[in-house]
C-alpha cells in the first residue's frame, strides 16, 4: 500500500542520516549506538518488515517456570519445544514457520539479530551458549502468514535471557503473555510488558496454572493490577487450569474470559457466569486482523523513535549536550594559551640585506649582471677595513644561525613551561573531557619524552633555507604587485652599473652614502625618493654591505623610513612562522587532534549531518497520521 512505501522510503533515510550522524558525532565519545532501543527498532523491526505487512511474528514470552513452552505447543499441536514438571530452562528461541518462510535468507531478513539453525529436536533450545541461536522448522498447521516463536525466560538469573527476549519483543506483532498468581506482579516482568505496550503491540494473556473455579475470583485483580503497573490493554484473556498431565499431554483447555468485567464482578458473593467451552488458540489468533496488526505494531515503533526521553529526541539531544562540553574544554584551553605572550629573537639586519641582495643578483642579466659581479668582488675588498673597523664581520650563512636558534630555544623553553602550567591548572577543573587527556599529556614521561621530541625538531629546522625563502617569496611578491616600481629599480639598477666603476672609487675615497643621492641628487615626489633609496641600498652592494646595520634604524636619510617598515614586515613574518613552527610542533608531539577534535566535536550540533536527521525526524509526524488512516482502533474480529 501506498502508506507503507512512503513510511519504507522513509525509515530507509533515516537509518542513512542516523548512521552519517554516528560517524560525524564519534568523537563525542557517546554510548554504542547499536544497542540503542530506538536504533534497533528500526534495524530490527521496521526496515526488515516494513517491505513485506503480509506476516505476523506471534511470540509466547513470560517469566520463569510458568509454562510458556506448554502453551506454545498447545499453539502448534505438535511438542515443538521441551518441557519438564521443573524448569526446562529455554535458552534460546524456537520459531515455527510456514512454508513461504521455509528458507534460511528470508527469514534472516525477519530475525536479523539471531543466528538461525533448523532443527527438529525439541531439546536443541535447551544447550547452553553464547551465541543468539533461533531455532526454525517448518510446520502446515494454521495460518501461512504466521511465525510463532517460544521464547527464553524474561525474568531469568542469565542476563543473556534478557537480551535475546528483548530482541524477540523488538520482531514481534504480537504476545502471548503468560502470567501466574506467582509472576503477574514480577519487576522484570512489568518492565519488559512496559516497553512492550509503549511500542503499541498486539497483547493477549493467558493466566495460566489457576485453580478453578476457585480462582476465577481472583485472576481479574491480578491482571487489572498487572494493566495497571504496565498500561497493557489485552486484546484477549484466557484462563488454564493447573493440570500437569493435561500439559505434558497437549490437552490444556483454555477458557477465554471477557476483559475488562464489570467492577463489582469480583465483590459479589456469586461468581459471575463463565465460559466453560475451551478454545482453540491457534483459531483465535486467526482471527485476529493481521494487517491492522502489522501497521499498528509498525507504528509504535515509529512513536517509540519520538520518545524523548529514550528515542531519537534523546539521542540528538545527548549530542548537544556532549557537544557543549567539548566546546567549553575547547574555550578553555584557547583561552590558556593565548594567555602566553613572548618576544621572539630578531635576525640581525645584515642577513636580510644579504638575503634581498642575492634575490636581486637573480633579476639581473647580460652585462649588468657582470658588472655588478665584478665590483662587488671589488666593493668587498675594499671595504674590507671599514668593516673591521666598524666590527662588522662577513655575513656568513652559518654564524648567525647558532646563535638565534640558541636564543630561540631559551624562548620555547620559557614558552613550555608557561603552557605545562596551564595544562595542569585546566587538568584539575575537573573537565569530564579535558581531564583525562590532559592527565596523560602530563604524565611525568610524556612531558619529557615531548620536550626532547621538541628540542631534537629544533635542532634540525633549518632556518637560514627559512628565512631565505620567505625573502625571495617577499620579493617575489612586490615585484608582482609593484610591477611599476620593480621597473623603475630595474632602470636605476641599470645606472649603477654604468656607474659603478666611478662610484666605488669615489665611495673608496670619501665613504659617501647610498647611489641614489649620487645618481639622481634632486627629486621632488617623496614616494619616489623612497623608491630610489630603496633602490640604492639593494642595488649598491658595497655600501649597503657597510652600513647596513646602522642606516636601518638611523632614519638619516629620505626614504630609508619606508625601507625600515619593509624590514620590520619581514621580521614580523618571520617570527609568525617560527611560532607557526612551534604550533605544528606541539600538535605533533604534546597535544597530537586534541585541539583539533575539541572543534571538530563541539561543532556536531551545527553540521550538515545533524540538521538532517533533525529534518527526517520533524517528518514523523506526518507518516504517523498516514498509518493512523489505516489503522482501526479493534484489531480484533471478535471470537464465535
Amino acid at each position: 500500500m501506498k502508506a507503507m512505501r512512503e513510511v519504507a522510503r522513509t525509515i530507509t533515510e533515516l537509518k542513512q542520516a542516523v548512521d552519517k550522524l554516528s560517524v560525524r558525532a564519534q568523537l563525542l565519545e557517546l554510548s554504542d549506538l547499536a544497542q540503542a532501543e530506538w536504533y534497533q527498532l528500526i534495524t530490527q523491526k521496521l526496515l526488515p518488515q516494513l517491505n513485506d505487512a503480509s506476516y505476523l511474528v506471534v511470540a509466547v514470552v513470560g517469566g520463569t517456570n510458568i509454562g510458556k513452552s506448554v502453551i506454545f505447543n498447545h499453539l502448534c499441536d505438535m511438542k515443538a519445544s521441551a518441557t519438564s514438571p521443573l524448569a526446562s530452562g529455554t535458552k534460546h528461541p524456537t520459531c515455527l514457520v510456514p512454508a513461504r518462510f521455509a528458507n534460511r535468507e528470508l527469514l534472516q531478513t525477519v530475525f536479523s539479530e539471531f543466528e538461525l539453525q533448523h532443527s527438529d529436536n525439541a531439546e536443541d533450545a535447551l544447550q547452553l551458549t553464547e551465541r543468539d541461536i533461533m531455532f526454525w522448522r517448518e510446520h502446515t498447521l494454521g495460518p501461512e502468514n504466521l511465525l510463532l516463536l517460544d521464547t527464553p525466560d524474561i525474568d531469568s538469573d542469565a542476563e543473556i535471557n534478557w537480551t535475546r527476549a528483548d530482541k524477540v519483543r523488538r520482531a514481534a506483532d504480537v504476545l502471548i503473555a503468560v502470567l501466574t498468581q506467582q509472576k503477574y506482579n514480577d519487576a522484570a516482568v512489568k518492565k519488559f510488558f512496559r516497553i512492550a505496550n509503549s511500542e503499541d503491540k498486539a497483547i493477549l494473556v493467558v493466566f495460566n496454572q489457576c485453580l478453578l473455579p476457585d480462582d476465577d475470583q481472583y485472576w481479574p485483580i491480578w491482571l487489572e493490577t498487572f494493566c495497571q503497573e504496565t498500561g497493557v490493554s489485552p486484546e484477549f484473556v484466557y484462563v488454564a487450569p493447573h493440570d500437569r498431565r493435561a500439559a505434558e499431554e497437549n490437552k490444556l483447555p483454555f477458557f477465554h474470559r471477557n476483559w475488562p468485567v464489570k467492577q463489582d464482578a469480583t465483590r459479589s458473593s456469586e461468581l459471575p457466569e463463565v465460559e466453560q467451552t475451551p478454545r482453540n488458540l491457534m483459531q483465535d489468533i486467526s482471527t485476529l486482523r493481521f494487517e491492522e496488526i502489522k501497521l499498528r505494531s509498525l507504528r509504535g515503533a515509529i512513536i517509540s523513535l519520538q520518545e524523548t526521553d529514550s528515542g531519537i529526541p534523546h539521542y540528538l539531544a545527548e549530542i548537544k549536550q556532549r557537544a557543549g562540553i567539548h566546546g567549553d574544554a575547547w574555550n578553555r584551553l584557547t583561552e590558556r594559551l593565548r594567555e602566553i605572550n613572548v618576544n621572539w629573537p630578531r635576525i640581525p639586519n645584515r642577513v636580510v640585506v644579504a638575503e634581498i641582495r642575492s634575490w636581486w643578483k637573480e633579476q639581473r642579466t647580460g652585462w649588468e649582471a657582470s658588472v655588478h659581479s665584478f665590483y662587488d668582488v671589488v666593493g668587498k675588498s675594499i671595504m674590507w677595513p671599514v668593516r673591521k673597523l666598524r666590527g662588522l664581520d662577513e655575513v656568513d650563512s652559518t654564524s648567525w644561525v647558532d646563535e638565534y636558534r640558541h636564543q630561540e630555544w631559551n624562548i620555547i623553553q620559557r614558552q613550555l613551561s608557561d603552557i605545562y602550567d596551564r595544562l595542569d591548572s585546566l587538568s584539575k577543573h575537573g573537565n569530564p573531557v579535558l581531564a583525562p587527556r590532559l592527565n596523560l599529556l602530563l604524565s611525568g614521561n610524556s612531558r619529557v619524552e615531548t620536550i626532547e621530541k621538541l628540542r631534537q625538531a629544533h635542532l634540525e629546522s633549518e632556518l637560514a633555507l627559512e628565512l631565505e625563502q620567505l625573502v625571495h617569496q617577499q620579493m617575489t611578491t612586490f615585484r608582482e604587485q609593484r610591477s611599476d616600481w620593480f621597473r623603475l629599480l630595474k632602470r636605476l639598477d641599470s645606472v649603477a652599473a654604468a656607474a659603478r666603476p666611478v662610484l666605488s672609487v669615489a665611495l673608496f675615497a670619501t665613504g659617501v652614502g647610498p647611489v641614489g643621492n649620487a645618481v639622481v641628487p634632486v627629486m621632488t615626489d617623496t614616494a619616489m625618493q623612497a623608491a630610489l633609496h630603496v633602490a640604492g641600498d639593494v642595488t649598491a652592494g658595497t655600501v649597503t654591505a657597510a652600513v647596513g646595520e646602522t642606516a636601518i634604524s638611523s632614519g638619516a636619510s629620505t626614504g630609508v623610513g619606508y625601507l625600515e617598515a619593509w624590514f620590520h614586515q619581514l621580521y614580523r613574518l618571520f617570527v609568525e612562522s617560527r611560532k607557526i613552527w612551534l604550533l605544528d610542533q606541539l600538535q605533533k608531539h604534546l597535544w597530537n587532534t586534541l585541539l583539533e577534535d575539541l572543534k571538530t566535536a563541539a561543532e556536531t550540533p551545527q553540521s550538515a549531518e545533524f540538521i538532517e536527521l533533525e529534518q527526517i525526524l520533524n517528518r514523523f509526524g506526518e507518516l504517523k497520521n498516514q498509518l493512523d488512516s489505516n489503522c482501526s482502533s479493534d484489531a480484533k474480529a471478535g471470537l464465535s
